[in-house]
């Protein structure tokens, strides 16, 4: 029990975990990563607890200063790259140059929002009377839970602590169970960088207790802000607990990414989008290509270009050069056959289907396919826009493809399942790219590029069933993490009373311009212009 990873509250691990599960390598199932210790729901809201007494001393350290600390961890997170990255390969199976940049990403939003620290500008409002000044001025919400999926386990929580930090507030995080050997790693180096005990903690739990923790937390006045990274699904519950209390969630749920073909496109470019997109992560990311729109009139060269690139590319041990390795966790093998069941009859399938082994070999496979969770990559032509498998995330290594004749109807097509998150469209017509981003219902639009893929200083969210709005990165996520507030200074020396005691400037609205439509008309004497 002692070698158990456990939750940290107030700087301190919380003894007696509720169980212990072990933490398995999807690559190599029988490999333990490391041991877990299990809270109940006692835990998140002790956490809860704990952040609410550390953040008003943690809001009045200068945000200059704030700003320093998130430097620091970006120092750090520099130094440990590459183990960081190592861990993340081994723990969730994710192939080592896609690791190595989702740390990078944690790099590139700690350089963003040191800065932030000296930028959390207000403004300086003219008032309508004399005397008087007015003033906007950004404040932290207070305590942030922040729940977040461990497909990318560090990266996506970066998004909000880092920016949730700064801004003063403090964090009570609950990673994904099967990713907590590295978000503790990923906590160590917080813990190291400067941040006070209280400021940031760190809670291992399931599912139910998660959700009972946050909400016996909001009862109490103790969670002013929650963060939800995950499926549709939960979000949805955690919307109507926070609505509830008043309180708006920042939501980055699931998608079901199209991406258009033109029939102008460059192929050899797209083929190379649809399989990053479409197999990277073993199209396990929120981004990830759902279907292919591709014009009618080159579909079969399309099809017949990606079928080979599928072929061709390599897959198996993620430590080694591959395209995609195992699927995270066995929970999501069984999600992802759930999701194969719905290929249907009209369907062609190109390609093997289920899992990778001595009775469905892949050629070119690396390592061993047996001892961990890979599945073959399919491709589905012949979708339809009712097809279970058109309009549900499939959270696994499978791509549709449909075809259409007219660009309104891609867009359709494309906003048809109701998920609103990233889109993409292959075209060397820059009327056609205008008129998809105008159309298309997604928050992220690419152009000549995949479904995935963010930069930290860009907006990252969705609409619809892929959240509610909110954003991430860049300027666009300190409104989820600060309110503003509004102040008048009124230096007069007596009461002025907005819109009553405001002077009108008095106008003649009785006055007319000469008719001047008659040239020999000579001008009107009385006129001043005359």
């Amino acid at each position: 029990m002692s070698s158990a990873i456990l939750s940290v509250v107030a700087g301190e691990r919380v003894p007696n975990p509720a169980r212990t599960i072990a933490s398995t390598n999807p690559a190599n199932t029988a490999e333990v990563v490391g041991e877990i210790g299990i809270a109940g729901p006692e835990v998140f809201v002790a956490a809860a607890g704990a952040a609410r007494s550390a953040q008003a001393a943690w809001a009045a350290v200068p945000p200059p200063q704030r700003g320093q600390v998130i430097a620091n961890v970006g120092r750090l997170m520099t130094a440990n790259k590459d183990r960081l990255a190592a861990l993340v390969t081994r723990e969730i199976g994710k192939p080592l140059a896609e690791a190595l940049g989702e740390v990078q990403e944690i790099i590139d939003t700690c350089d963003f929002f040191l800065g932030e620290g000296r930028r959390l500008y207000g403004q300086t409002v003219p008032s309508e009377m004399p005397d008087k000044q007015l003033f906007t001025f950004r404040r932290p919400v207070g305590s942030v839970a922040v729940i977040s999926a461990g497909n990318f386990p560090v990266a996506v929580p970066s998004w909000y602590i880092v920016p949730a930090l700064l801004c003063g507030n403090t964090v009570v995080w609950k990673p994904a169970e099967y990713s907590a050997v590295v978000s503790d790693a990923f906590h160590q180096l917080f813990a190291h960088s400067g941040v006070p005990a209280g400021v940031f903690n760190v809670v291992y739990a399931d599912g139910p207790s998660t959700f009972e923790g946050l909400e016996r937390s909001l009862e109490a006045g103790l969670i002013d802000k929650v963060g939800f990274t995950g499926s549709s699904e939960v979000g949805r519950r955690i919307g109507e607990l926070c609505g509830r209390h008043l309180q708006t969630p920042c939501l980055e749920l699931g998608g079901k990414n199209p991406m258009v073909i033109t029939e102008d496109a460059d192929l050899e470019l797209a083929v190379e989008g649809a399989l990053f997109s479409g197999f990277g992560t073993a199209g396990q990311r929120c981004t990830s290509l759902g279907t292919v729109i591709v014009h009618e009139s080159v579909h079969d060269e399309f099809v017949q270009r990606f079928s080979t690139a599928v072929a061709a590319a390599r897959m198996g041990d993620p430590a080694q050069d591959v395209l995609f390795g195992p699927l995270l966790d066995e929970k999501f093998a069984a999600g992802f056959e759930k999701s194969l069941g719905w290929i249907a009859a009209h369907h062609r399938v190109i390609g093997a289907v289920g899992r990778v082994g001595t009775d469905s070999p892949r050629d070119g496979f690396v390592g061993d396919p047996a001892a961990g969770l890979f599945y073959h990559p399919v491709i589905v032509d012949g979708v339809r826009p009712d097809d279970e498998l058109f309009l549900n995330e499939t959270f696994g290594p499978i791509v549709g493809i449909t075809t259409y004749a007219e660009l309104d109807e891609a867009i359709a097509l494309g906003n048809k399942s109701g998920y609103g998150l990233s889109s993409s469209i292959y075209t060397t017509d820059p009327t056609k790219a205008f008129r998809f981003a105008q159309g298309i219902s997604a928050g992220m639009v690419s152009v000549n590029n995949s479904t995935s893929g963010a930069e930290a200083h860009l907006p990252f969210g969705g609409n619809g069933k892929s959240g509610n709005g909110s954003r991430q990165s860049g300027i666009w996520v300190l409104d989820q993490f600060t309110r503003w507030q509004s102040l008048n200074w009124d230096y007069s020396g007596k009461l002025q009373k907005a819109q009553m005691d405001t002077v009108t400037v008095e106008a003649d609205f009785d006055f007319r311009l000469p008719d001047r439509s008659d040239p020999a008309d000579p001008a009107d004497p009385a006129d001043p212009a005359a």
